[in-house]
């Protein structure tokens, strides 16, 4: 059975520029079996409810800007999985949780630059299901449950988002060996919370974790995490570091 996972995705330069969480992708890849399709949940896809992509060949979207000219010519053209997509939102509706099939809607950064290191190829199909992020912990906790037997058809279950994320406080000059106290103390309480299985602490992190307004001032980039613990099991860390000084870049596993 394949696991779940929850990747920090960092800037999009990943893709180009893969420091030490490119290494790390690539042998998580190589260390479990071949997916027949990914489901990713990014934290760049928000929506008022869920959806999922449904089209057969998603393009390859560059949902950012001010970035070399290089990266904008990166494409990842793997193919979607529309039948996949039909039976998958049957199984939401079937849990009480319905989603739309969205047809247009091209892979979001959040998707292929992880990808791109992972399963270089694109020769593997890929989903995207959006993000309701106004709806918080829970429902990514039970979306996740909802889908967790994708895994035993060798589905492979990602949320991308990061462990830590606030912009506006990052030193775009620090090394990797830069790690800011405050994002440090945030990152090791929710470790701590997932290796203990508690869900309920992790539902309330907001009001329980150390400096989670600071690492977090919008929820969108952590709510992918609890996708991944939902559809998951046992928790291991793959990869933790940060970057910038305060830019989380673990990789979670749940198996």
């Amino acid at each position: 059975m394949l696991p779940s996972l929850f990747i920090s995705h960092g800037s999009p330069m990943l893709a180009l520029e893969p420091g030490a969480s490119g290494p790390a992708l690539v042998k998580l890849a190589a260390d479990m079996p071949r997916p027949n399709a990914i489901v990713v949940v990014s934290a760049h896809w928000e929506s008022p409810h869920l959806r999922l992509t449904a089209g057969e060949k998603p393009q390859t979207w560059h949902d950012f800007g001010g970035f070399p000219a290089e990266l904008y010519t990166v494409q990842y053209p793997a193919p979607g999985a529309p039948q996949l997509a039909e039976d998958i939102a049957q199984q939401l509706n079937d849990a009480g949780l319905p989603a739309q099939l969205d047809a247009q809607r091209p892979f979001d950064h959040g998707a292929w630059v992880p990808l791109s290191l992972m399963y270089p190829n694109a020769d593997i199909p890929v989903l995207q299901l959006s993000l309701p992020s106004h709806l918080g912990p829970e429902l990514q906790t039970r979306v996740g449950r909802a889908l967790a037997s994708l895994r035993a058809q060798g589905i492979l279950l990602i949320g991308s988002g990061s462990i830590t994320h606030n912009l506006g406080a990052l030193n775009w000059r620090a090394g990797p060996e830069v790690i800011t106290p405050w994002a440090k103390e945030f990152r090791d309480w929710m470790v701590e919370k997932l290796a203990a299985d508690d869900e309920a602490a992790l539902h309330q992190y907001r009001h329980l974790a150390p400096h989670a307004m600071r690492n977090h001032p919008s929820e969108e980039h952590l709510l992918p995490l609890f996708f991944a613990h939902g559809a998951g099991g046992a928790f291991s860390v793959v990869h933790a570091g940060f970057t910038y000084g305060a830019l989380g870049m673990d990789i979670y596993r749940f198996d």
